[in-house]
This record gives C-alpha cells, structure tokens and sequence, in this order.
C-alpha cells in the first residue's frame, strides 16, 4: 500500500498540472479591452472616447471624439494624437502651468502623462518619431478613427500598468490668451503654441468585465482552474483507489 502511495503522488501532480495549463494559456492569450473618456484641456471644447482591444502586442483602437478646432492655415485642423506613458497615468491639472500663459503645454504635461509610446496616426509610422507628422494624423472637428497596429513593449506594459493616456494635440487659438497666442510650440518652434498643446486628455483603463493580464485573470477563469484542478485531484484520487485494491486483492489471491 505504500508502494502504491509513492507511485500515485507523482501521477496526481502531472495530472493536475495538465489540467491547469490550458486554462491558464486561454486566459493569458484571451485579450483585455481598455477605454478612455477624452476630456477637454486648455479651453477646448470638444470630448470623446476610445477604445483598445489588446491580445499580446497588437491593439484594435476605436476612437471618436468632436468639438475640436476645425481649421488650421485654411485647411482642416490636424490633430496629432498618442499614447503617452511611463509616468502617473494622469491628465494633468490646471496648476501644470508653469509659465502662466493658461496653457498647460504638452512639456508642462508631461510629468503626469509621460512620454510618447505610439502615435495614433491615420496611417503609416506609429512610432513616437511620427508625433508631431501633421500629414498623418486627424483632422477637422471631429474624427471616427479605426486602426489595428502594433505597440511597443514599453506600450504594452504601460496600458497594462494603468499609466497610459490617451491625449489629443490641436487648441483653437482664440480662445487662448494673448500671451499663449504669440508664443511658439514647445515641440515644433515653426508652429504656433496652440497646434501642439493638448486639447483631449483621458486614460486608458480596463473596462468592466474585461478580463486582467496574466495567468487566471479572471474570477470565472479562476473558478475554472480551481474545479480543473479539484477535479483533476479527484480523478487521481479515484486512481489511486483502483491500484490499490487491485494490489489489494492480488496480495489476497496470493496468500490464498
């Protein structure tokens, strides 16, 4: 009976194992979707939302916003617009005004939304080096934006951190002071101050019901590998049961 119980240990854990891995792989590889509500910044007047639909390093972004600046130089207002990361995973306050012109400019925001991790541009470069590509990014008041692209690994960690921010660049002019009206970009000294400033902040957050990175991310998924492994047990169990009457037995039959 002994023999038995060492013979039966080894094959439970194996068992249970087996029955734990691929739930755990379907969690992991099941995707989790993220959102942002786009609040105005700076004396903007527009909002929006975006989703992101995330499954290991590429994103589906679903984005709509309107109420921005519509027209730039005679020609629909470009609104460059990223992921930011790598630092509080906030919007910034009003009191990130340094220079008190009533802009917080996008340098001045920085220590709350971070770096730029990817570009959301309409199409071709999304890496941080197309920020600031007018060519590339939406334009007018309002967009309806669609894209599947791929991210950064920094990007990633950081969406999965809860320290991404979604922020829409391009402010109406006019409605800034006189002071932030005649100063330049702080990212593109050719352009006025307005064109680069943030205008639609939001962070991007797991939504409801989405399932959480990593292995048994989920409350039905960890019930799931729970009753995997109990019943895994049990099935060893019941193994082991049938052995050792077997074995049982068999020392009967021989002593008889």
């Amino acid at each position: 009976m002994k023999a038995a119980s060492r013979v039966l240990l080894p094959i439970a854990t194996a068992v249970a194992i087996s029955a734990m891995t691929p739930l755990a792989y379907a969690s992991a590889d099941a995707g989790t979707t993220y959102g942002a509500t786009l609040n105005p910044l700076n004396h903007a007047t527009g909002s929006g939302t975006l989703t992101l639909a995330l499954n290991g390093n590429v994103a589906t972004v679903t984005e709509r916003w309107s109420g921005l600046a519509s027209t730039f130089g005679g020609a629909p207002y470009p609104h460059v617009q990223h992921i930011h990361i790598g630092a509080k995973g906030t919007c910034p306050p009003g009191s990130a005004d340094k220079n008190a012109d009533g802009v917080v400019s996008t340098t001045e925001g920085a220590p709350f939304y971070g770096a730029i991790g990817t570009t959301l541009s309409v199409t071709g470069d999304t890496s941080p080096a197309a920020a600031t590509n007018l060519k590339i990014a939406p334009a007018g008041a309002s967009t309806d934006y669609s894209r599947t692209i791929t991210l950064s690994s920094d990007t990633v960690s950081s969406i999965q951190a809860g320290t991404a921010v979604i922020v829409v660049h391009g402010l109406d002019p006019t409605t800034l002071s006189k002071k932030a009206q005649g100063e330049k970009s702080d990212l593109v000294p050719s352009l006025p101050l307005a064109a680069t400033s943030p205008a639609l902040c939001g962070t991007l957050t797991a939504m409801p019901g989405a399932p959480q990175t990593g292995y048994g991310s989920t409350a039905g998924t960890e019930d799931l590998g729970l009753f995997g492994l109990g019943g895994s047990l049990l099935a060893a169990g019941a193994l082991g049961m049938v052995v050792a009457r077997r074995r049982t037995r068999g020392a009967v039959d021989a002593q008889s």
